[in-house]
This record gives structure tokens, sequence and C-alpha cells, in this order.
């Protein structure tokens, strides 16, 4: 807090500034402040505010510790003067008696003997206050339960009275009654108590999040799996990082145990780290570190213990040293609790949540579904060895050869012998074989690099590619082959010509590029005799790639020839020396130069015979890039069942090589475009978030975070809102995005994305403070000003419907200077109409001149549209302004200039012809003049000409549904 309020009046604006915040330690400290300077004052009153505001800091900042001190400061305030406390202040202090029964009951250290002490106090001061006994009952209830005697006369005394105006919330008592069934063993009958709480009908600051996180594994039991995803998905995202509810987070992390998502609880348990630090309640703790052991004990039992885990901050810890610090802390816990109960209530609750058996073997939580596994190599495919004995020789000498002749083959098992032969020449006392048949160390170290340079190829990473396949060159050099030097030079020419340029005509500087490249490889292969047949072709195909990739690269007609020319030498000379990986490699080639040309049913030809010739000659482990390919194809001809076939058929050919050996991600995300074409969404999401895995998993994040945007952007679009916020908070924590290490443009896209699902999903206030946060960032992006205008556009509709006008209008006025420097016309409109709307409706004539001044811009950005020709998507700018016009005049008040407004409308709108949707905007623009001339200016008899004519044109016309609407409003006139 700055500086301490010297009023009364700053004192009571902070409080409700402060009480604004979340919970933590953050308004924490400020309350604690407020009571300091609440002292200063004479006034008492002032003071119960502050000290009711930390109490309830104290409350729901997991604090329990320091609440019965300031509650006691209240209920001495209240004995020494009454009369300070009016009615409203009074209702909340004897409210939060029971919050004082809670916070005691969390704290081992306080005798049983006081806590009934207390009780019969909060009886006591009910009674003489004049209260009814069933809230007092229910903490008898409560703490009851807690001991582990024997509830049933408790809960009788409690369930069986009549509900007071000091009872808890309705959604509360719903969670203390289920919650009786399911200890009893009841789980219908707890599900039934609990239903209006899981349904929405009651809530409350905690429910229905606790509610949830207790009966998913009762759902889970009856076989409500279903219900018990989507209701996780909810109950986590509202309580997650919060200190209050960290015992709810224990259930959701034990629930990630029981269903086989061990990789969601430990990523969830990442997550929420700062609940091992911030929880100050040793109960709270205890149910929060009992969930956190059942799923480190389950990954442990899962053979993964050595994996990292989140725990206390200042040491790093693996599942297996966290799981056996967590069972320590929560062992000692339950043993206080028990010995101050004189139970051993909860030490039997902890082995029985400890003892459960898992649910379900696999139940998908999430779009992003990975197993340990998954988090367990999450390292590029081709770093791991992953050989087979059957694939790898056992002797050294068998090894190199083997990996030699399968890498001139194009053998999709050479890169497991070359991952063994790297770890092996990565140990130190390596010994190389003294065999001639082998060759020298220099020359494996050259192979080694080559390998590693074309994996970097695939990944794009160019220029890494081109110096190691220069390094290698060098190595050949030195090892006396000559031939593969050539190879590796003519591979860092390739390399060195895909390097993106900065600046200018990247497309022109990349075609000069690929020219020179191929003319230095030409040159290369003329000055490089007694080439094996293998490496002449190896040459023949970059030859040839260089020509094709030119010609991608600038579209020139005059480039087709000689690609094809080059695609000709490759397949002649590969078929007169039988190098059959590369006949097959001159046919893509020249399929994808037909393709690139433009000639796609050309290339299916092409990709046909390539078919049949595998079929028969092989090399088999080439089928499914071909398949892909023909895929691709199909989908540029339309053909999108075809298509799917295709690609469906070299997903299931691929999974005969090694991971790796096909472009997985690729052919999963081609799938996901053909399911669209055919109007299968569902299923284009499950090939989406399978691509966007495996190339997280090939090392391409970037292309996997992209992959992972369009498959949240699409489960929005499908109404998934929950499945969509849970995709985007797992890519939002991880490591390369907390550092900033990736593109802060695709994060910002990410988080976007996320604003807008908490809007659809009405969590108002998160989305508008991630709004607020994106528009903030995104003002400093000079070289994008139209995003800037997208996202304040967007972020002053959303502080626009939180009532915020000044905040609104502020980020309206960062749109349109935005919008100046790189129009947005459209949203722009759309967003200062939906503002003006907004106003007028929420505050009347009060807000009717701001409203209107919104309306005086968007008219601008009209006219402006205008002049530049701009042409809308829907119905015209000005259409919509005049409309708009209408309705914030009559939500003011301002009857005769809406109705002048709509009558514009209508003008600009023009007669409804054969189009429904210009019917539909018509007519709705009739029944709204109607309704204000009928109703609010009460001049019925014009309006019922109008809406018997518009009724009358479009039922000519054949729109009857648009009818309905003003016929129903002719009728209610007519009665009136």
């Amino acid at each position: 807090m700055p500086t301490a309020p010297q009023t009364t009046d700053e004192l009571y604006r902070a409080l409700q500034e402060n009480d604004r915040r979340p919970y933590g330690r953050g308004r924490t400290v400020t309350a604690e402040e407020l009571v300091d300077a609440a002292e200063h004052f004479a006034e008492p009153v002032p003071l119960v505010h502050a000290l009711l505001e930390l109490h309830e800091a104290y409350t729901y900042g997991s604090e329990p510790r320091k609440s019965p001190v300031v509650f006691a400061r209240l209920l001495t305030l209240f004995d020494e003067q009454p009369d300070i406390f009016d009615e409203r202040l009074r209702h909340t202090l004897f409210w939060r008696f029971k919050w004082l029964a809670n916070a005691l009951r969390a704290l081992p250290e306080i005798p049983l003997a006081s806590l009934h002490q207390w009780l019969t106090e909060m009886r006591d001061r009910y009674e003489e206050a004049g209260l009814g006994l069933q809230p007092y009952y229910g903490q008898a209830y409560q703490l009851a339960a807690h001991t582990g005697e024997d509830t049933t006369l408790a809960y009788e005394l409690w369930a069986g009275r009549a509900r007071t105006e000091l009872s808890d919330c309705q959604a509360c008592e719903i969670c203390e009654r289920a919650q009786y069934h399911l200890t009893a063993g009841d789980d219908e009958r707890a599900l039934r108590t609990w239903e209006p709480v899981l349904s929405g009908q009651e809530s409350c600051k905690e429910e229905p999040a606790r509610s949830v996180s207790y009966a998913l594994l009762p759902l889970l039991r009856t076989g409500r799996t279903d219900r018990a995803r989507e209701l996780h998905l909810t109950g986590y995202r509202a309580c997650r990082r919060n200190p209050s509810m960290s015992g709810e987070v224990g259930r959701h992390l034990e629930f990630c145990a029981l269903t086989g998502n061990e990789a969601r609880g430990l990523e969830l348990l990442a997550e929420n780290r700062n609940l091992f630090d911030d929880v100050d309640s040793p109960l709270d703790l205890l149910h929060f570190l009992t969930g956190v052991e059942v799923l480190l004990q389950r990954v442990g039992q899962l053979g993964h213990g050595d994996l990292p885990a989140s725990g206390n901050t200042g040491r790093t810890w693996t599942v297996a040293s966290l799981h056996a610090e967590v069972h320590r802390r929560a062992d000692d816990l339950a043993a206080r609790f028990d010995t101050r109960n004189g139970t051993t209530t909860h030490a039997d609750h902890r082995r029985t949540r400890l003892d459960r058996a898992p649910l379900l073997a696999a139940l998908e939580l999430t779009l992003r579904s990975r197993s340990l596994d998954d988090v367990a190599v999450f390292v590029p495919l081709a770093t791991s060895p992953a050989p087979t004995a059957a694939t790898v020789p056992d002797t050294l000498p068998e090894l190199i050869t083997r990996a030699r002749e399968l890498d001139q083959q194009g053998h999709p098992d050479a890169e497991a012998c070359w991952a063994r032969l790297r770890t092996l020449v990565a140990v130190r006392d390596y010994t190389h074989p003294d065999d001639p048949a082998v060759g020298p160390l220099t020359q494996l170290r050259a192979d080694l690099l080559a390998d590693e340079a074309n994996r970097a190829g695939e990944k794009d990473e160019f220029e890494a590619a081109a110096a190691l396949h220069e390094e290698a060159a060098n190595l050949y050099d030195e090892a006396g082959a000559p031939g593969d030097a050539t190879l590796a030079r003519a591979c860092a020419l390739l390399a060195t010509a895909e390097i993106p340029t900065q600046g200018g005509d990247g497309a022109e500087a990349k075609t000069a590029a690929l020219t020179v490249a191929h003319t230095s490889m030409v040159r290369l292969h003329q000055e490089t005799p007694a080439l094996a047949p293998y490496q002449e072709a190896r040459l023949l195909r970059l030859r040839a790639t260089a020509l094709g990739l030119r010609l991608q690269s600038s579209g020139d007609d005059e480039h087709i020839a000689p690609a094809l020319a080059e695609v000709d030498l490759l397949h002649a000379f590969a078929t007169q020396h039988d190098v059959t990986g590369q006949i097959s490699g001159a046919q893509v080639l020249r399929a994808s130069t037909y393709a690139v040309s433009g000639d796609l049913p050309a290339a299916v030809t092409e990709i046909d015979a390539l078919l049949d010739r595998l079929k028969a000659h092989g090399p088999a482990w080439h089928l499914p890039r071909a398949l892909g390919l023909r895929g691709r194809l199909q989908l540029g001809l339309q053909a999108a069942q075809a298509a799917h076939a295709d690609l469906t058929e070299s997903l299931r050919l691929a999974t005969d090589w090694p991971a790796g050996a096909v472009n997985t991600a690729r052919l999963h995300g081609d799938l996901a475009e053909a399911c669209m074409h055919l109007g299968r969404p569902e299923e284009a999401l499950r090939h989406l978030t399978r691509s966007a895995e495996l190339e997280l998993r090939r090392g391409s994040r970037t292309d996997a975070y992209c992959t992972y945007g369009n498959a949240a952007q699409l489960s929005l679009d499908l109404g998934r809102v929950e499945d969509c916020i849970a995709l985007l908070d797992s890519l939002l924590v991880e490591p390369d995005v907390a550092a900033e290490e990736l593109d802060d443009r695709l994060v910002a896209q990410l988080r976007l994305t996320r604003a807008r699902a908490l809007h659809a999903g009405e969590d108002l206030k998160a989305a508008t403070t991630e709004f607020v946060a994106l528009a903030a960032e995104s003002a400093e992006w000079d070289d994008d000003p139209g995003s800037h205008a997208m996202i304040a556009a967007e972020t002053a509709v959303l502080l626009g419907e939180s009532g915020e006008y000044a905040q609104a209008r502020k980020a309206a006025d960062q749109a349109l200077a935005a919008h100046a420097q790189a129009p947005r016309y459209e949203q722009l409109s759309g967003c200062l109409r939906e503002l003006a709307r907004l106003q007028a409706q929420q505050q009347g004539g009060d807000g009717l001149a701001d409203a209107l001044a919104f309306l005086a811009d968007a008219g601008r950005i009209a006219d402006e549209a205008r002049a530049a020709g701009y042409q809308a998507r829907g119905r015209s700018l000005d259409t919509a302004l005049a409309y708009e016009h209408g309705r914030v005049n009559a939500y003011a008040g301002a009857f005769e200039d809406a109705l002048a407004a709509l009558e514009q409308a209508l003008a600009l709108l023009g007669e409804p012809g054969p189009d429904q949707d210009h019917a539909g905007e018509w007519a709705e623009c009739v029944r709204l003049a109607g309704a204000i001339e009928g109703i609010y200016l009460e001049r019925p008899a014009p309006a019922l000409t109008r809406l018997d004519a518009a009724v009358s044109r479009l039922t000519t016309l054949g729109h009857n549904e648009e009818t309905e609407p003003l016929l129903s409003l002719a009728t209610q006139l007519r009665n009136e």
C-alpha cells in the first residue's frame, strides 16, 4: 500500500479495492496494513470493518493460526460497544463464529477440550442473542466427523433442524450431507444429494469446486466417467493454486493417479508447487499432501521414481525423494491430529486413500493425453537410443558395417545403429577396431556428424546442418573417403541455400541461392571421379532436390523443365545401377515437381505408378511416405475421402518402422485437414493433438505449439470450452514458455485463445484480467499495430461487460489509435457499437451521452471504410450503425430518436429478398421499430400497419420463420 489512508472515506475505498484482490499474501498484507491505519481513527466502526477484512483474508488465505486473534478482537469490541454493530455487522460477526470453529479444528495444537469449549460459547451466545441453533449443531456434527466419533446422532441433531439465517449456504450444507452418505459407503445417495451443486443450481465462494473434488471418485465407481471428466476440468480450474483449497487440489491429483493420468497429475502438481509453502493450515496441508502421495506412489509403482517432480522450493526433487518427504510430513500431521483427538481417524483415512487401487486403466481427461513414458522421453526421437537386439549387431565391427550398409540403402533401421554407435564412441575409454574393413575412427566420427547434420536439416535447423556437413566433409577427406566428402559438401551446399535471409525478397534470394548450390553440386560431381553408384545416385538426388526447391521458391514456369530433366537423369542412373531407393526417390521428386507446377492429376498418376512399383519391388519403408504424398495431393484435388483413406493407410504402415522413420506428425496434421473437409471436426481434433505431441517429441516445439493452438481454437469452436482452457493451461506452464524462450507472439496467441475461452465459459473476471494484460503487452508491438487494435477492442468490450466504462473507453481509444495505423474497420466498428449498447442497456439515460460518443467513433470508422472502398463481410457498417442507434436510444428512453434511427436502418437494408440472412435482419429491425412505436410511443395503429405489411412481404417470399416474432408482437398490440 503506497500511503496509509488519511480519512475514513479513503480507508473504506481501500477496503473495497482490497476486497477485489484474489486471496493470498498480497491481499492479507494489505489487510494487515489497513487494520493498522484504522486504529488511528477515533471512530471504532472503521476498525471493525478493517478487522473483518483481515479475518476474511486469513480464513481464505489458509492462515488459521492468525484467525482466532482477530476474531477475539472483534468479539471484545462487540462486548464492549455493541451499539457500533449495526444489523449487518452483527450478522457478519455471528456468522463468523463458524469460521473460527473451522480454524480451531484445523490446528492440532488446540486441545480437544478447547474445541468443545468454543462450541459451548457459540451455543450460549446464539441462545442469548435469540438465534436458532442449527448452525451450532452443524459445527458439532463437523467436529464429530473430524474426530471420528459416531456421527449418527450429531448428524440428526443438525440435519433434522430447520435452517436459519445463519446456517451455512445451501451448497455447503449439501456438500456436508453428501459426505455423510459417502462415508457410509452410499455413493448413489451421495451423488443424488450433490446434484443441485454439481449441476450449478446451488453455489457459493467455494462451491461447486469443493463438492466436485469429493464427487470425482464416486462418479467413477458408479460408471459416470464422462461426468467425472467434465467436472474434473471445471473443478480443478476453480481451485488451482488456491491455498484455501489445497485439499481440493490434492483430490484432483488423486483422481489423476487413479485414472491412468499420472502424467497429467505431475503436470498439475508442478502448477501447484506454491501450495507446499503457502498453505498454513495443517488440516488443509494434510489433505493436500495425502493426494500428492497417492499420485507419487502410483508413479513410483509404475517404475518412474526417477522422474523430476515439483515439491518444496529450495531443492530439486525426484518422484521417489518427494514421495519419501511427503509421506513423512503427512504421517506426522495425521499423528498429531489423532493424538489431539484420541482416535486413529486421520491415519485410517490416509491409509484408505493410499491403499485404493486404480479405478480405470485409462481415462482421457484432456486433449493433451500423455503417458509417463512421454514425460520421461521428452527428447527428439532421433536421439533416443531405442535399438533392439535383432536390429543392432553385438560386435563393434559388425555394428559399424551394418550401419553403413543400412545408411546406403536409406533404411530406417540405420538410425538405431547410429544411435548405438554414438553412445559407444562418447565413452571415455572407447577403443576403435583395428580393422581395414571398418576404416579409421575419423571416418566413423564423420559418419556420426553426417547423421547429426541430416537430423538437424529435418528440423529446418539449416545453419547447424550446413556446419555439421562441412565438418564431416573435412573428416572424410582426412579419412581418405573422397566420395563421402563430396556428398557431405553437396548436403552443406543445399542446407546453406535453405538458410532464411533477412529482409528484402526472401523468395528471390532463396531462388538465387539454390541456383548457385545446384551449379556447385554439378561442379563437385564432375570433379569427383570413381563415385560408387549409391554415392552418385545420392548426389544426383541432391541436384534434383535443389532444382525442385528452386521451382517451389520461385513459382517460375521456366524452372519446371530443368527440374524434371534432373529427375529424369536421376531415374535413369538409379534404374541402370539398380539403386532401388533412389528409383522411388526420383518418382517422388517427379510427382512433387508436377504438384508444385500445378499439375495435380499428373502428380497423382506418378505416385500411383510409384506405389505399384513399391508393392512389387520395394523398398517397403517408402510406402508410408508415398501414400502420405498421395493423400496430400488428393486434398489438393478436393478428394477428401480418398485423402483420408490414403493417409490412414500411411499411418497404419508407418507403425511397421522405427519411430521417426516416417513423419507421422505431418500425417496426423493432414488427416485433420481431411476430417475437417469431411465434416468430422471431433476426429480432426484428435489428429491435431496427436500431431502436436509428436512434433514436441521430435523437438519441433514451435510447430507443435502452433498445431496445439489450432487444436485449442477448434475445441473452442466446437463448444468444448473447458477442454480448450485445460489444453492451453498445460501448454502455458511448459518450461520453455515459462522461461520466455518461445516466440512471444506465439505465446500471446495461445493466451488470447485462452482468454476468449474464459469469456465463452462465463469467467468474465479471469478473461478480462488476461485481456487487459495482453492489451498492455501488444501496445509495444510497433511492427504489428493491427493485432494490438484487435486485442484492445476485445478488451474494451469485456471491460464494458464488467461495467468498467472508464477503462473500456481507454482501451477503445488504444484500439482506435492502432486502427489508424493498420485499419480493422469491421472489428473496431463492432467493438464500439457493442460498447454503446452495453452502456445504454446498463445505465439507461445516464449513459446515453457516452454511448452516443462510442457510436460517433463508429460513424467515423464507417466513413473511413466507405472512402477506402472496404466491403464488410455481413451487413454494411452504416446499416449496423443505424440499427445500433435505434437500440441505444431505446434503452435510454429516447424513443423518437430510436424510431428515426431504425427507419434509416430499414432504408439502408432495402427490401428483403430471397436471402434468408438479409430477411432475418430486416425482420428484426421491423420488430424493434414496431415495439418502440406501438408500445413505448403508444402509437399501435401505425405500428400494426408496419408489422402487417412486413408479415405479408416475408410470407410472399417464403420466409415464414422470420414472421413469427412479428406476428407475436402484432397479437400483443391488438390485445392491448
